[in-house]
C-alpha cells in the first residue's frame, strides 16, 4: 500500500492514531495488532521496496502465535517449517549437545519454525492491504519529529517532496541505527560482545536431506553454522578468526571456499548472498519518551545464537498493542505504557545474556579453552544430564501489570506465559486464539456467574475480557460460554496453578489467579485500578 507523502492540517482534522517508522517484521506486525483493534495507523518505510533477502531464519513458538494473531497463522506452513532439531558438535564431530523440536509446544505451534523471511514480509504485507485502518508509505523517510505533549508531528522526505504527518503516539521500529530513537535522545547500554561472522544464504539445485536439519560445529580453528532458513532455502555462517583480514574475509571467492567444508559448491547451489555481520549485544536505556516508544532492534540488538532477536521484536509488538490500544480507547491511564519498559526490558536483557553466553561457548577460539569445553558437554550428555527438547527462551514476567500482594510482590502464577491448546467451541474445533479470539481471556471450570457479581461481569465485558468455562473432552456443552479442552492442556493449567479462574493478558502472559469468589473480586478489582493508575513497578 503506498502512496504520496501529504501535508496533515495543524487543527488535527487527519490526526491518526499511531504512526509507526519502519515497515520490517516489527514494525508490520505492532502496526497490523494496532489496526486490528480498530485505530487508524499509518507506517512510514524509508526504502521504497522490501528488501529482498533474508536476515532472521527462525522464530520460536511464541512468535509464531503472535504472527498468527496478526492474521498470518495460515501462512507459516508456506513461508515457515519446524526446526525439527539442532545439534553441536566439535571440530572432530563429536556430538556436544542434542535437542529435538516440539512440533506441538507450549503455545500451540513448534517450538522454533525455521523460515524464510521475504516471504513473512509479503504475508504480513498483504494482511495489512486488507486492513481499513493501515497503510503503509514507502520511500517515505523521517527527518525531523516534534513531540507536542498531546501528539507527535513527523516531518517527511517522500517521493513527492516533504510533507507532515501527526499522531496521537509514534513508535519506531526503524532498526539498530533508529532515526526515532537519536530523535529522542536516547542512549544505550552497550554489554562489550562483539564478533565478525560470514553469512552465506543459499538455494540448493536439488533436493537434499539434511540430518541434523540445523547443526553448530564449535570448532575452535573455525566455529561454523548450518541451518534451514525456510522451505527451499539453507543458511551458512561463519566466524572470523584471529588474525584473518576483515577485508578479504567477506569476498565472494572467501565464502565459496568456505562453504566447500559442507560441500557446497557453485556446481551444486547458487549463492543467493553473502554479507559480514558483526554480531552486537546491547539495548535502549528507555523505552518510551513522552509519546514516543521504540520496538525491535531499535531498541535491542543481540547475538544470534539463541534464536531471539526477532522473537523479542514481536514479543515487544505484542506487548505494546494491548496496551496502546486500552489507552487510546480511554480505558487506561497513559501510565499504562511505563509497564512496557519495565516488562520488556527486562525480557531483553534476559535474552541478550542468554544469546551472549552462548556465543562465549560457541565463539571459543583456543584450542585448550575448547577441549575443556568439549569435555565437560560431551560428559553432561552422556550422564543424560543435558536438554533433549528445546525450551523457550523466556523468562516470567517479574515487574509491570501482574497481581500482587500486599507487598507488591507477584502472586503465581502471574507472569507466566499462560499455554495454547487446542478447544472445540460452537462446533468449531482448532487452536484457542483462532476459535475464541483476541483479549484478555478469564478461565473458569464453573459458570462464571457464581463465581462473580454481575456489576464485576460487565467491568470486564467493558474492558473485552472473553469469559472461557473449560469443559473435558466428551462432556456436552450446557451453554454458549462453554468451551471443550480437547487436549486437557487448558485444564491442566487450572489445575496446576490450583486456580478456580484464571486471567490471562492479550499478549497471553498471566495477570492472575483465584481460587475463590473472593479472591476473584480481588482480582478484577487489581487489574481495574492498575489500568487505570498504572505506574511501572
Amino acid at each position: 500500500m503506498n502512496g504520496g507523502t501529504e501535508a496533515v492540517s495543524a487543527d488535527g482534522a487527519d490526526l491518526l492514531d499511531v504512526l509507526v517508522v519502519g515497515a520490517g517484521p516489527v514494525g508490520l506486525v505492532t502496526a497490523i495488532l494496532l489496526a486490528q483493534q480498530g485505530r487508524r495507523v499509518t507506517v512510514l518505510e524509508r526504502w521504497p521496496r522490501p528488501y529482498p533477502m533474508p536476515r532472521a531464519v527462525s522464530f520460536d513458538g511464541e512468535s509464531a502465535r503472535i504472527l498468527a494473531a496478526a492474521g498470518v497463522g495460515d501462512f507459516i506452513d508456506v513461508f515457515g517449517e519446524s526446526s525439527r532439531d539442532y545439534t553441536w558438535r566439535n571440530g572432530e564431530g563429536t556430538v556436544l549437545f542434542h535437542v529435538d523440536v516440539d512440533d506441538v509446544g507450549r503455545s500451540g505451534w513448534p517450538d522454533s519454525t525455521s523460515m524464510y523471511q521475504p516471504a513473512l514480509e509479503e504475508a504480513l504485507a498483504a494482511r495489512a492491504e486488507s486492513l481499513p485502518g493501515l497503510r503503509i508509505l514507502r520511500g517515505h523517510e523521517v527527518v525531523d519529529l516534534a513531540d507536542s505533549g498531546d501528539r507527535v508531528s513527523l516531518t517527511v522526505q517522500g517521493p513527492e517532496g516533504r510533507g507532515e504527518f501527526t499522531a496521537r503516539w509514534v513508535i519506531g521500529c526503524d532498526g539498530a541505527n533508529s532515526f526515532v530513537r537519536g530523535a529522542v535522545s536516547v542512549g544505550v547500554k552497550d554489554l562489550g560482545f562483539s564478533n565478525d561472522w560470514l553469512t552465506c544464504d543459499v538455494i540448493l539445485h536439488g533436493p537434499r536431506e539434511f540430518r541434523p536439519n540445523n547443526l553448530q560445529v564449535c570448532d575452535p580453528a573455525r566455529p561454523r553454522t548450518e541451518v534451514s532458513a525456510g522451505p527451499g532455502h539453507r543458511r551458512w555462517e561463519f566466524m572470523r578468526v584471529p588474525g584473518e583480514s576483515a577485508e578479504a574475509f567477506g569476498r565472494t571467492e572467501n565464502a565459496w571456499k568456505l562453504l566447500d567444508l559442507f560441500g557446497i559448491t557453485p556446481g551444486n547451489a547458487t549463492l543467493e548472498r553473502h554479507a559480514v555481520y558483526t554480531f552486537q549485544a546491547r539495548y535502549a536505556t528507555e523505552w518510551r519518551v513522552g509519546r514516543v516508544l521504540l520496538a525491535g532492534d531499535a531498541a535491542h540488538l543481540m547475538p544470534p545464537f539463541a534464536g531471539q532477536g526477532m522473537c523479542s521484536g514481536f514479543r515487544d509488538a505484542a506487548n505494546l498493542a494491548w496496551k496502546l490500544g486500552l489507552v487510546l480507547g480511554g480505558r487506561a491511564a497513559e501510565t499504562l505504557l511505563d509497564t512496557y519498559t519495565t516488562e520488556r526490558s527486562a525480557h531483553v536483557q534476559h535474552a541478550i545474556t542468554m544469546s551472549m553466553e552462548l556465543g562465549r561457548i560457541i565463539c571459543q577460539t583456543d584450542p585448550k579453552a575448547a577441549k575443556d569445553r568439549d569435555t565437560i558437554m560431551i560428559a553432561t550428555r552422556e550422564r543424560g544430564l543435558g536438554r533433549t527438547a528445546r525450551e523457550p527462551a523466556v523468562q516470567k514476567l517479574t515487574g509491570g501489570l501482574l497481581h500482587r500482594d500486599s507487598e507488591g510482590a507477584p502472586i503465581a502464577p502471574a507472569g507466566e506465559l499462560g499455554p495454547q491448546g487446542r478447544v472445540v467451541h460452537n462446533g468449531r474445533a482448532g487452536r484457542f486464539d483462532e476459535i475464541i479470539g483476541p483479549g484478555f481471556t478469564l478461565f473458569t471450570t464453573e459458570p462464571v456467574g457464581e463465581l462473580i457479581d454481575c456489576e464485576r461481569l460487565r467491568t470486564l465485558a467493558q474492558l473485552g475480557v472473553r469469559t472461557v468455562r473449560l469443559i473435558p473432552d466428551g462432556v456436552l456443552a450446557a451453554d454458549g460460554a462453554d468451551v471443550t479442552d480437547e487436549g486437557g492442556v487448558h485444564l491442566d493449567h487450572l489445575t496446576r496453578t490450583a486456580s478456580r479462574a484464571l486471567l490471562v493478558r492479550p499478549d497471553f502472559y498471566v495477570y492472575g489467579a483465584a481460587d475463590d469468589a473472593p479472591g476473584l473480586a480481588e482480582l478484577v478489582d487489581g487489574l481495574v485500578a492498575r489500568l487505570m493508575a498504572a505506574a511501572a513497578t
